[in-house]
């Protein structure tokens, strides 16, 4: 994975235990958590790009009220 996440953002990607062989993400600002994930992805690949986009639902305000 190549680091695009964009400053002050990080990206932590972590196995769940259930559903086993699944994955789920944490994002943080300034290292306070922010978002985490709802759901299980089945490759850590596709949880990092599901919290890139999370990052870019954030900076846009795309869904704010």
């Amino acid at each position: 994975m190549t680091n695009e996440v964009p400053h002050p953002y990080s990206i932590t990607i972590e196995p769940l235990t259930k559903p086993e062989g699944q994955f789920g993400w944490a994002l943080r600002k300034y290292g306070k958590l922010t978002e985490r994930s709802d759901r299980a992805f089945p490759s850590e690949a596709k949880a990092y790009e599901s919290a890139l986009k999370a990052i870019e639902r954030e900076q846009t305000g795309f869904g704010s009220r």
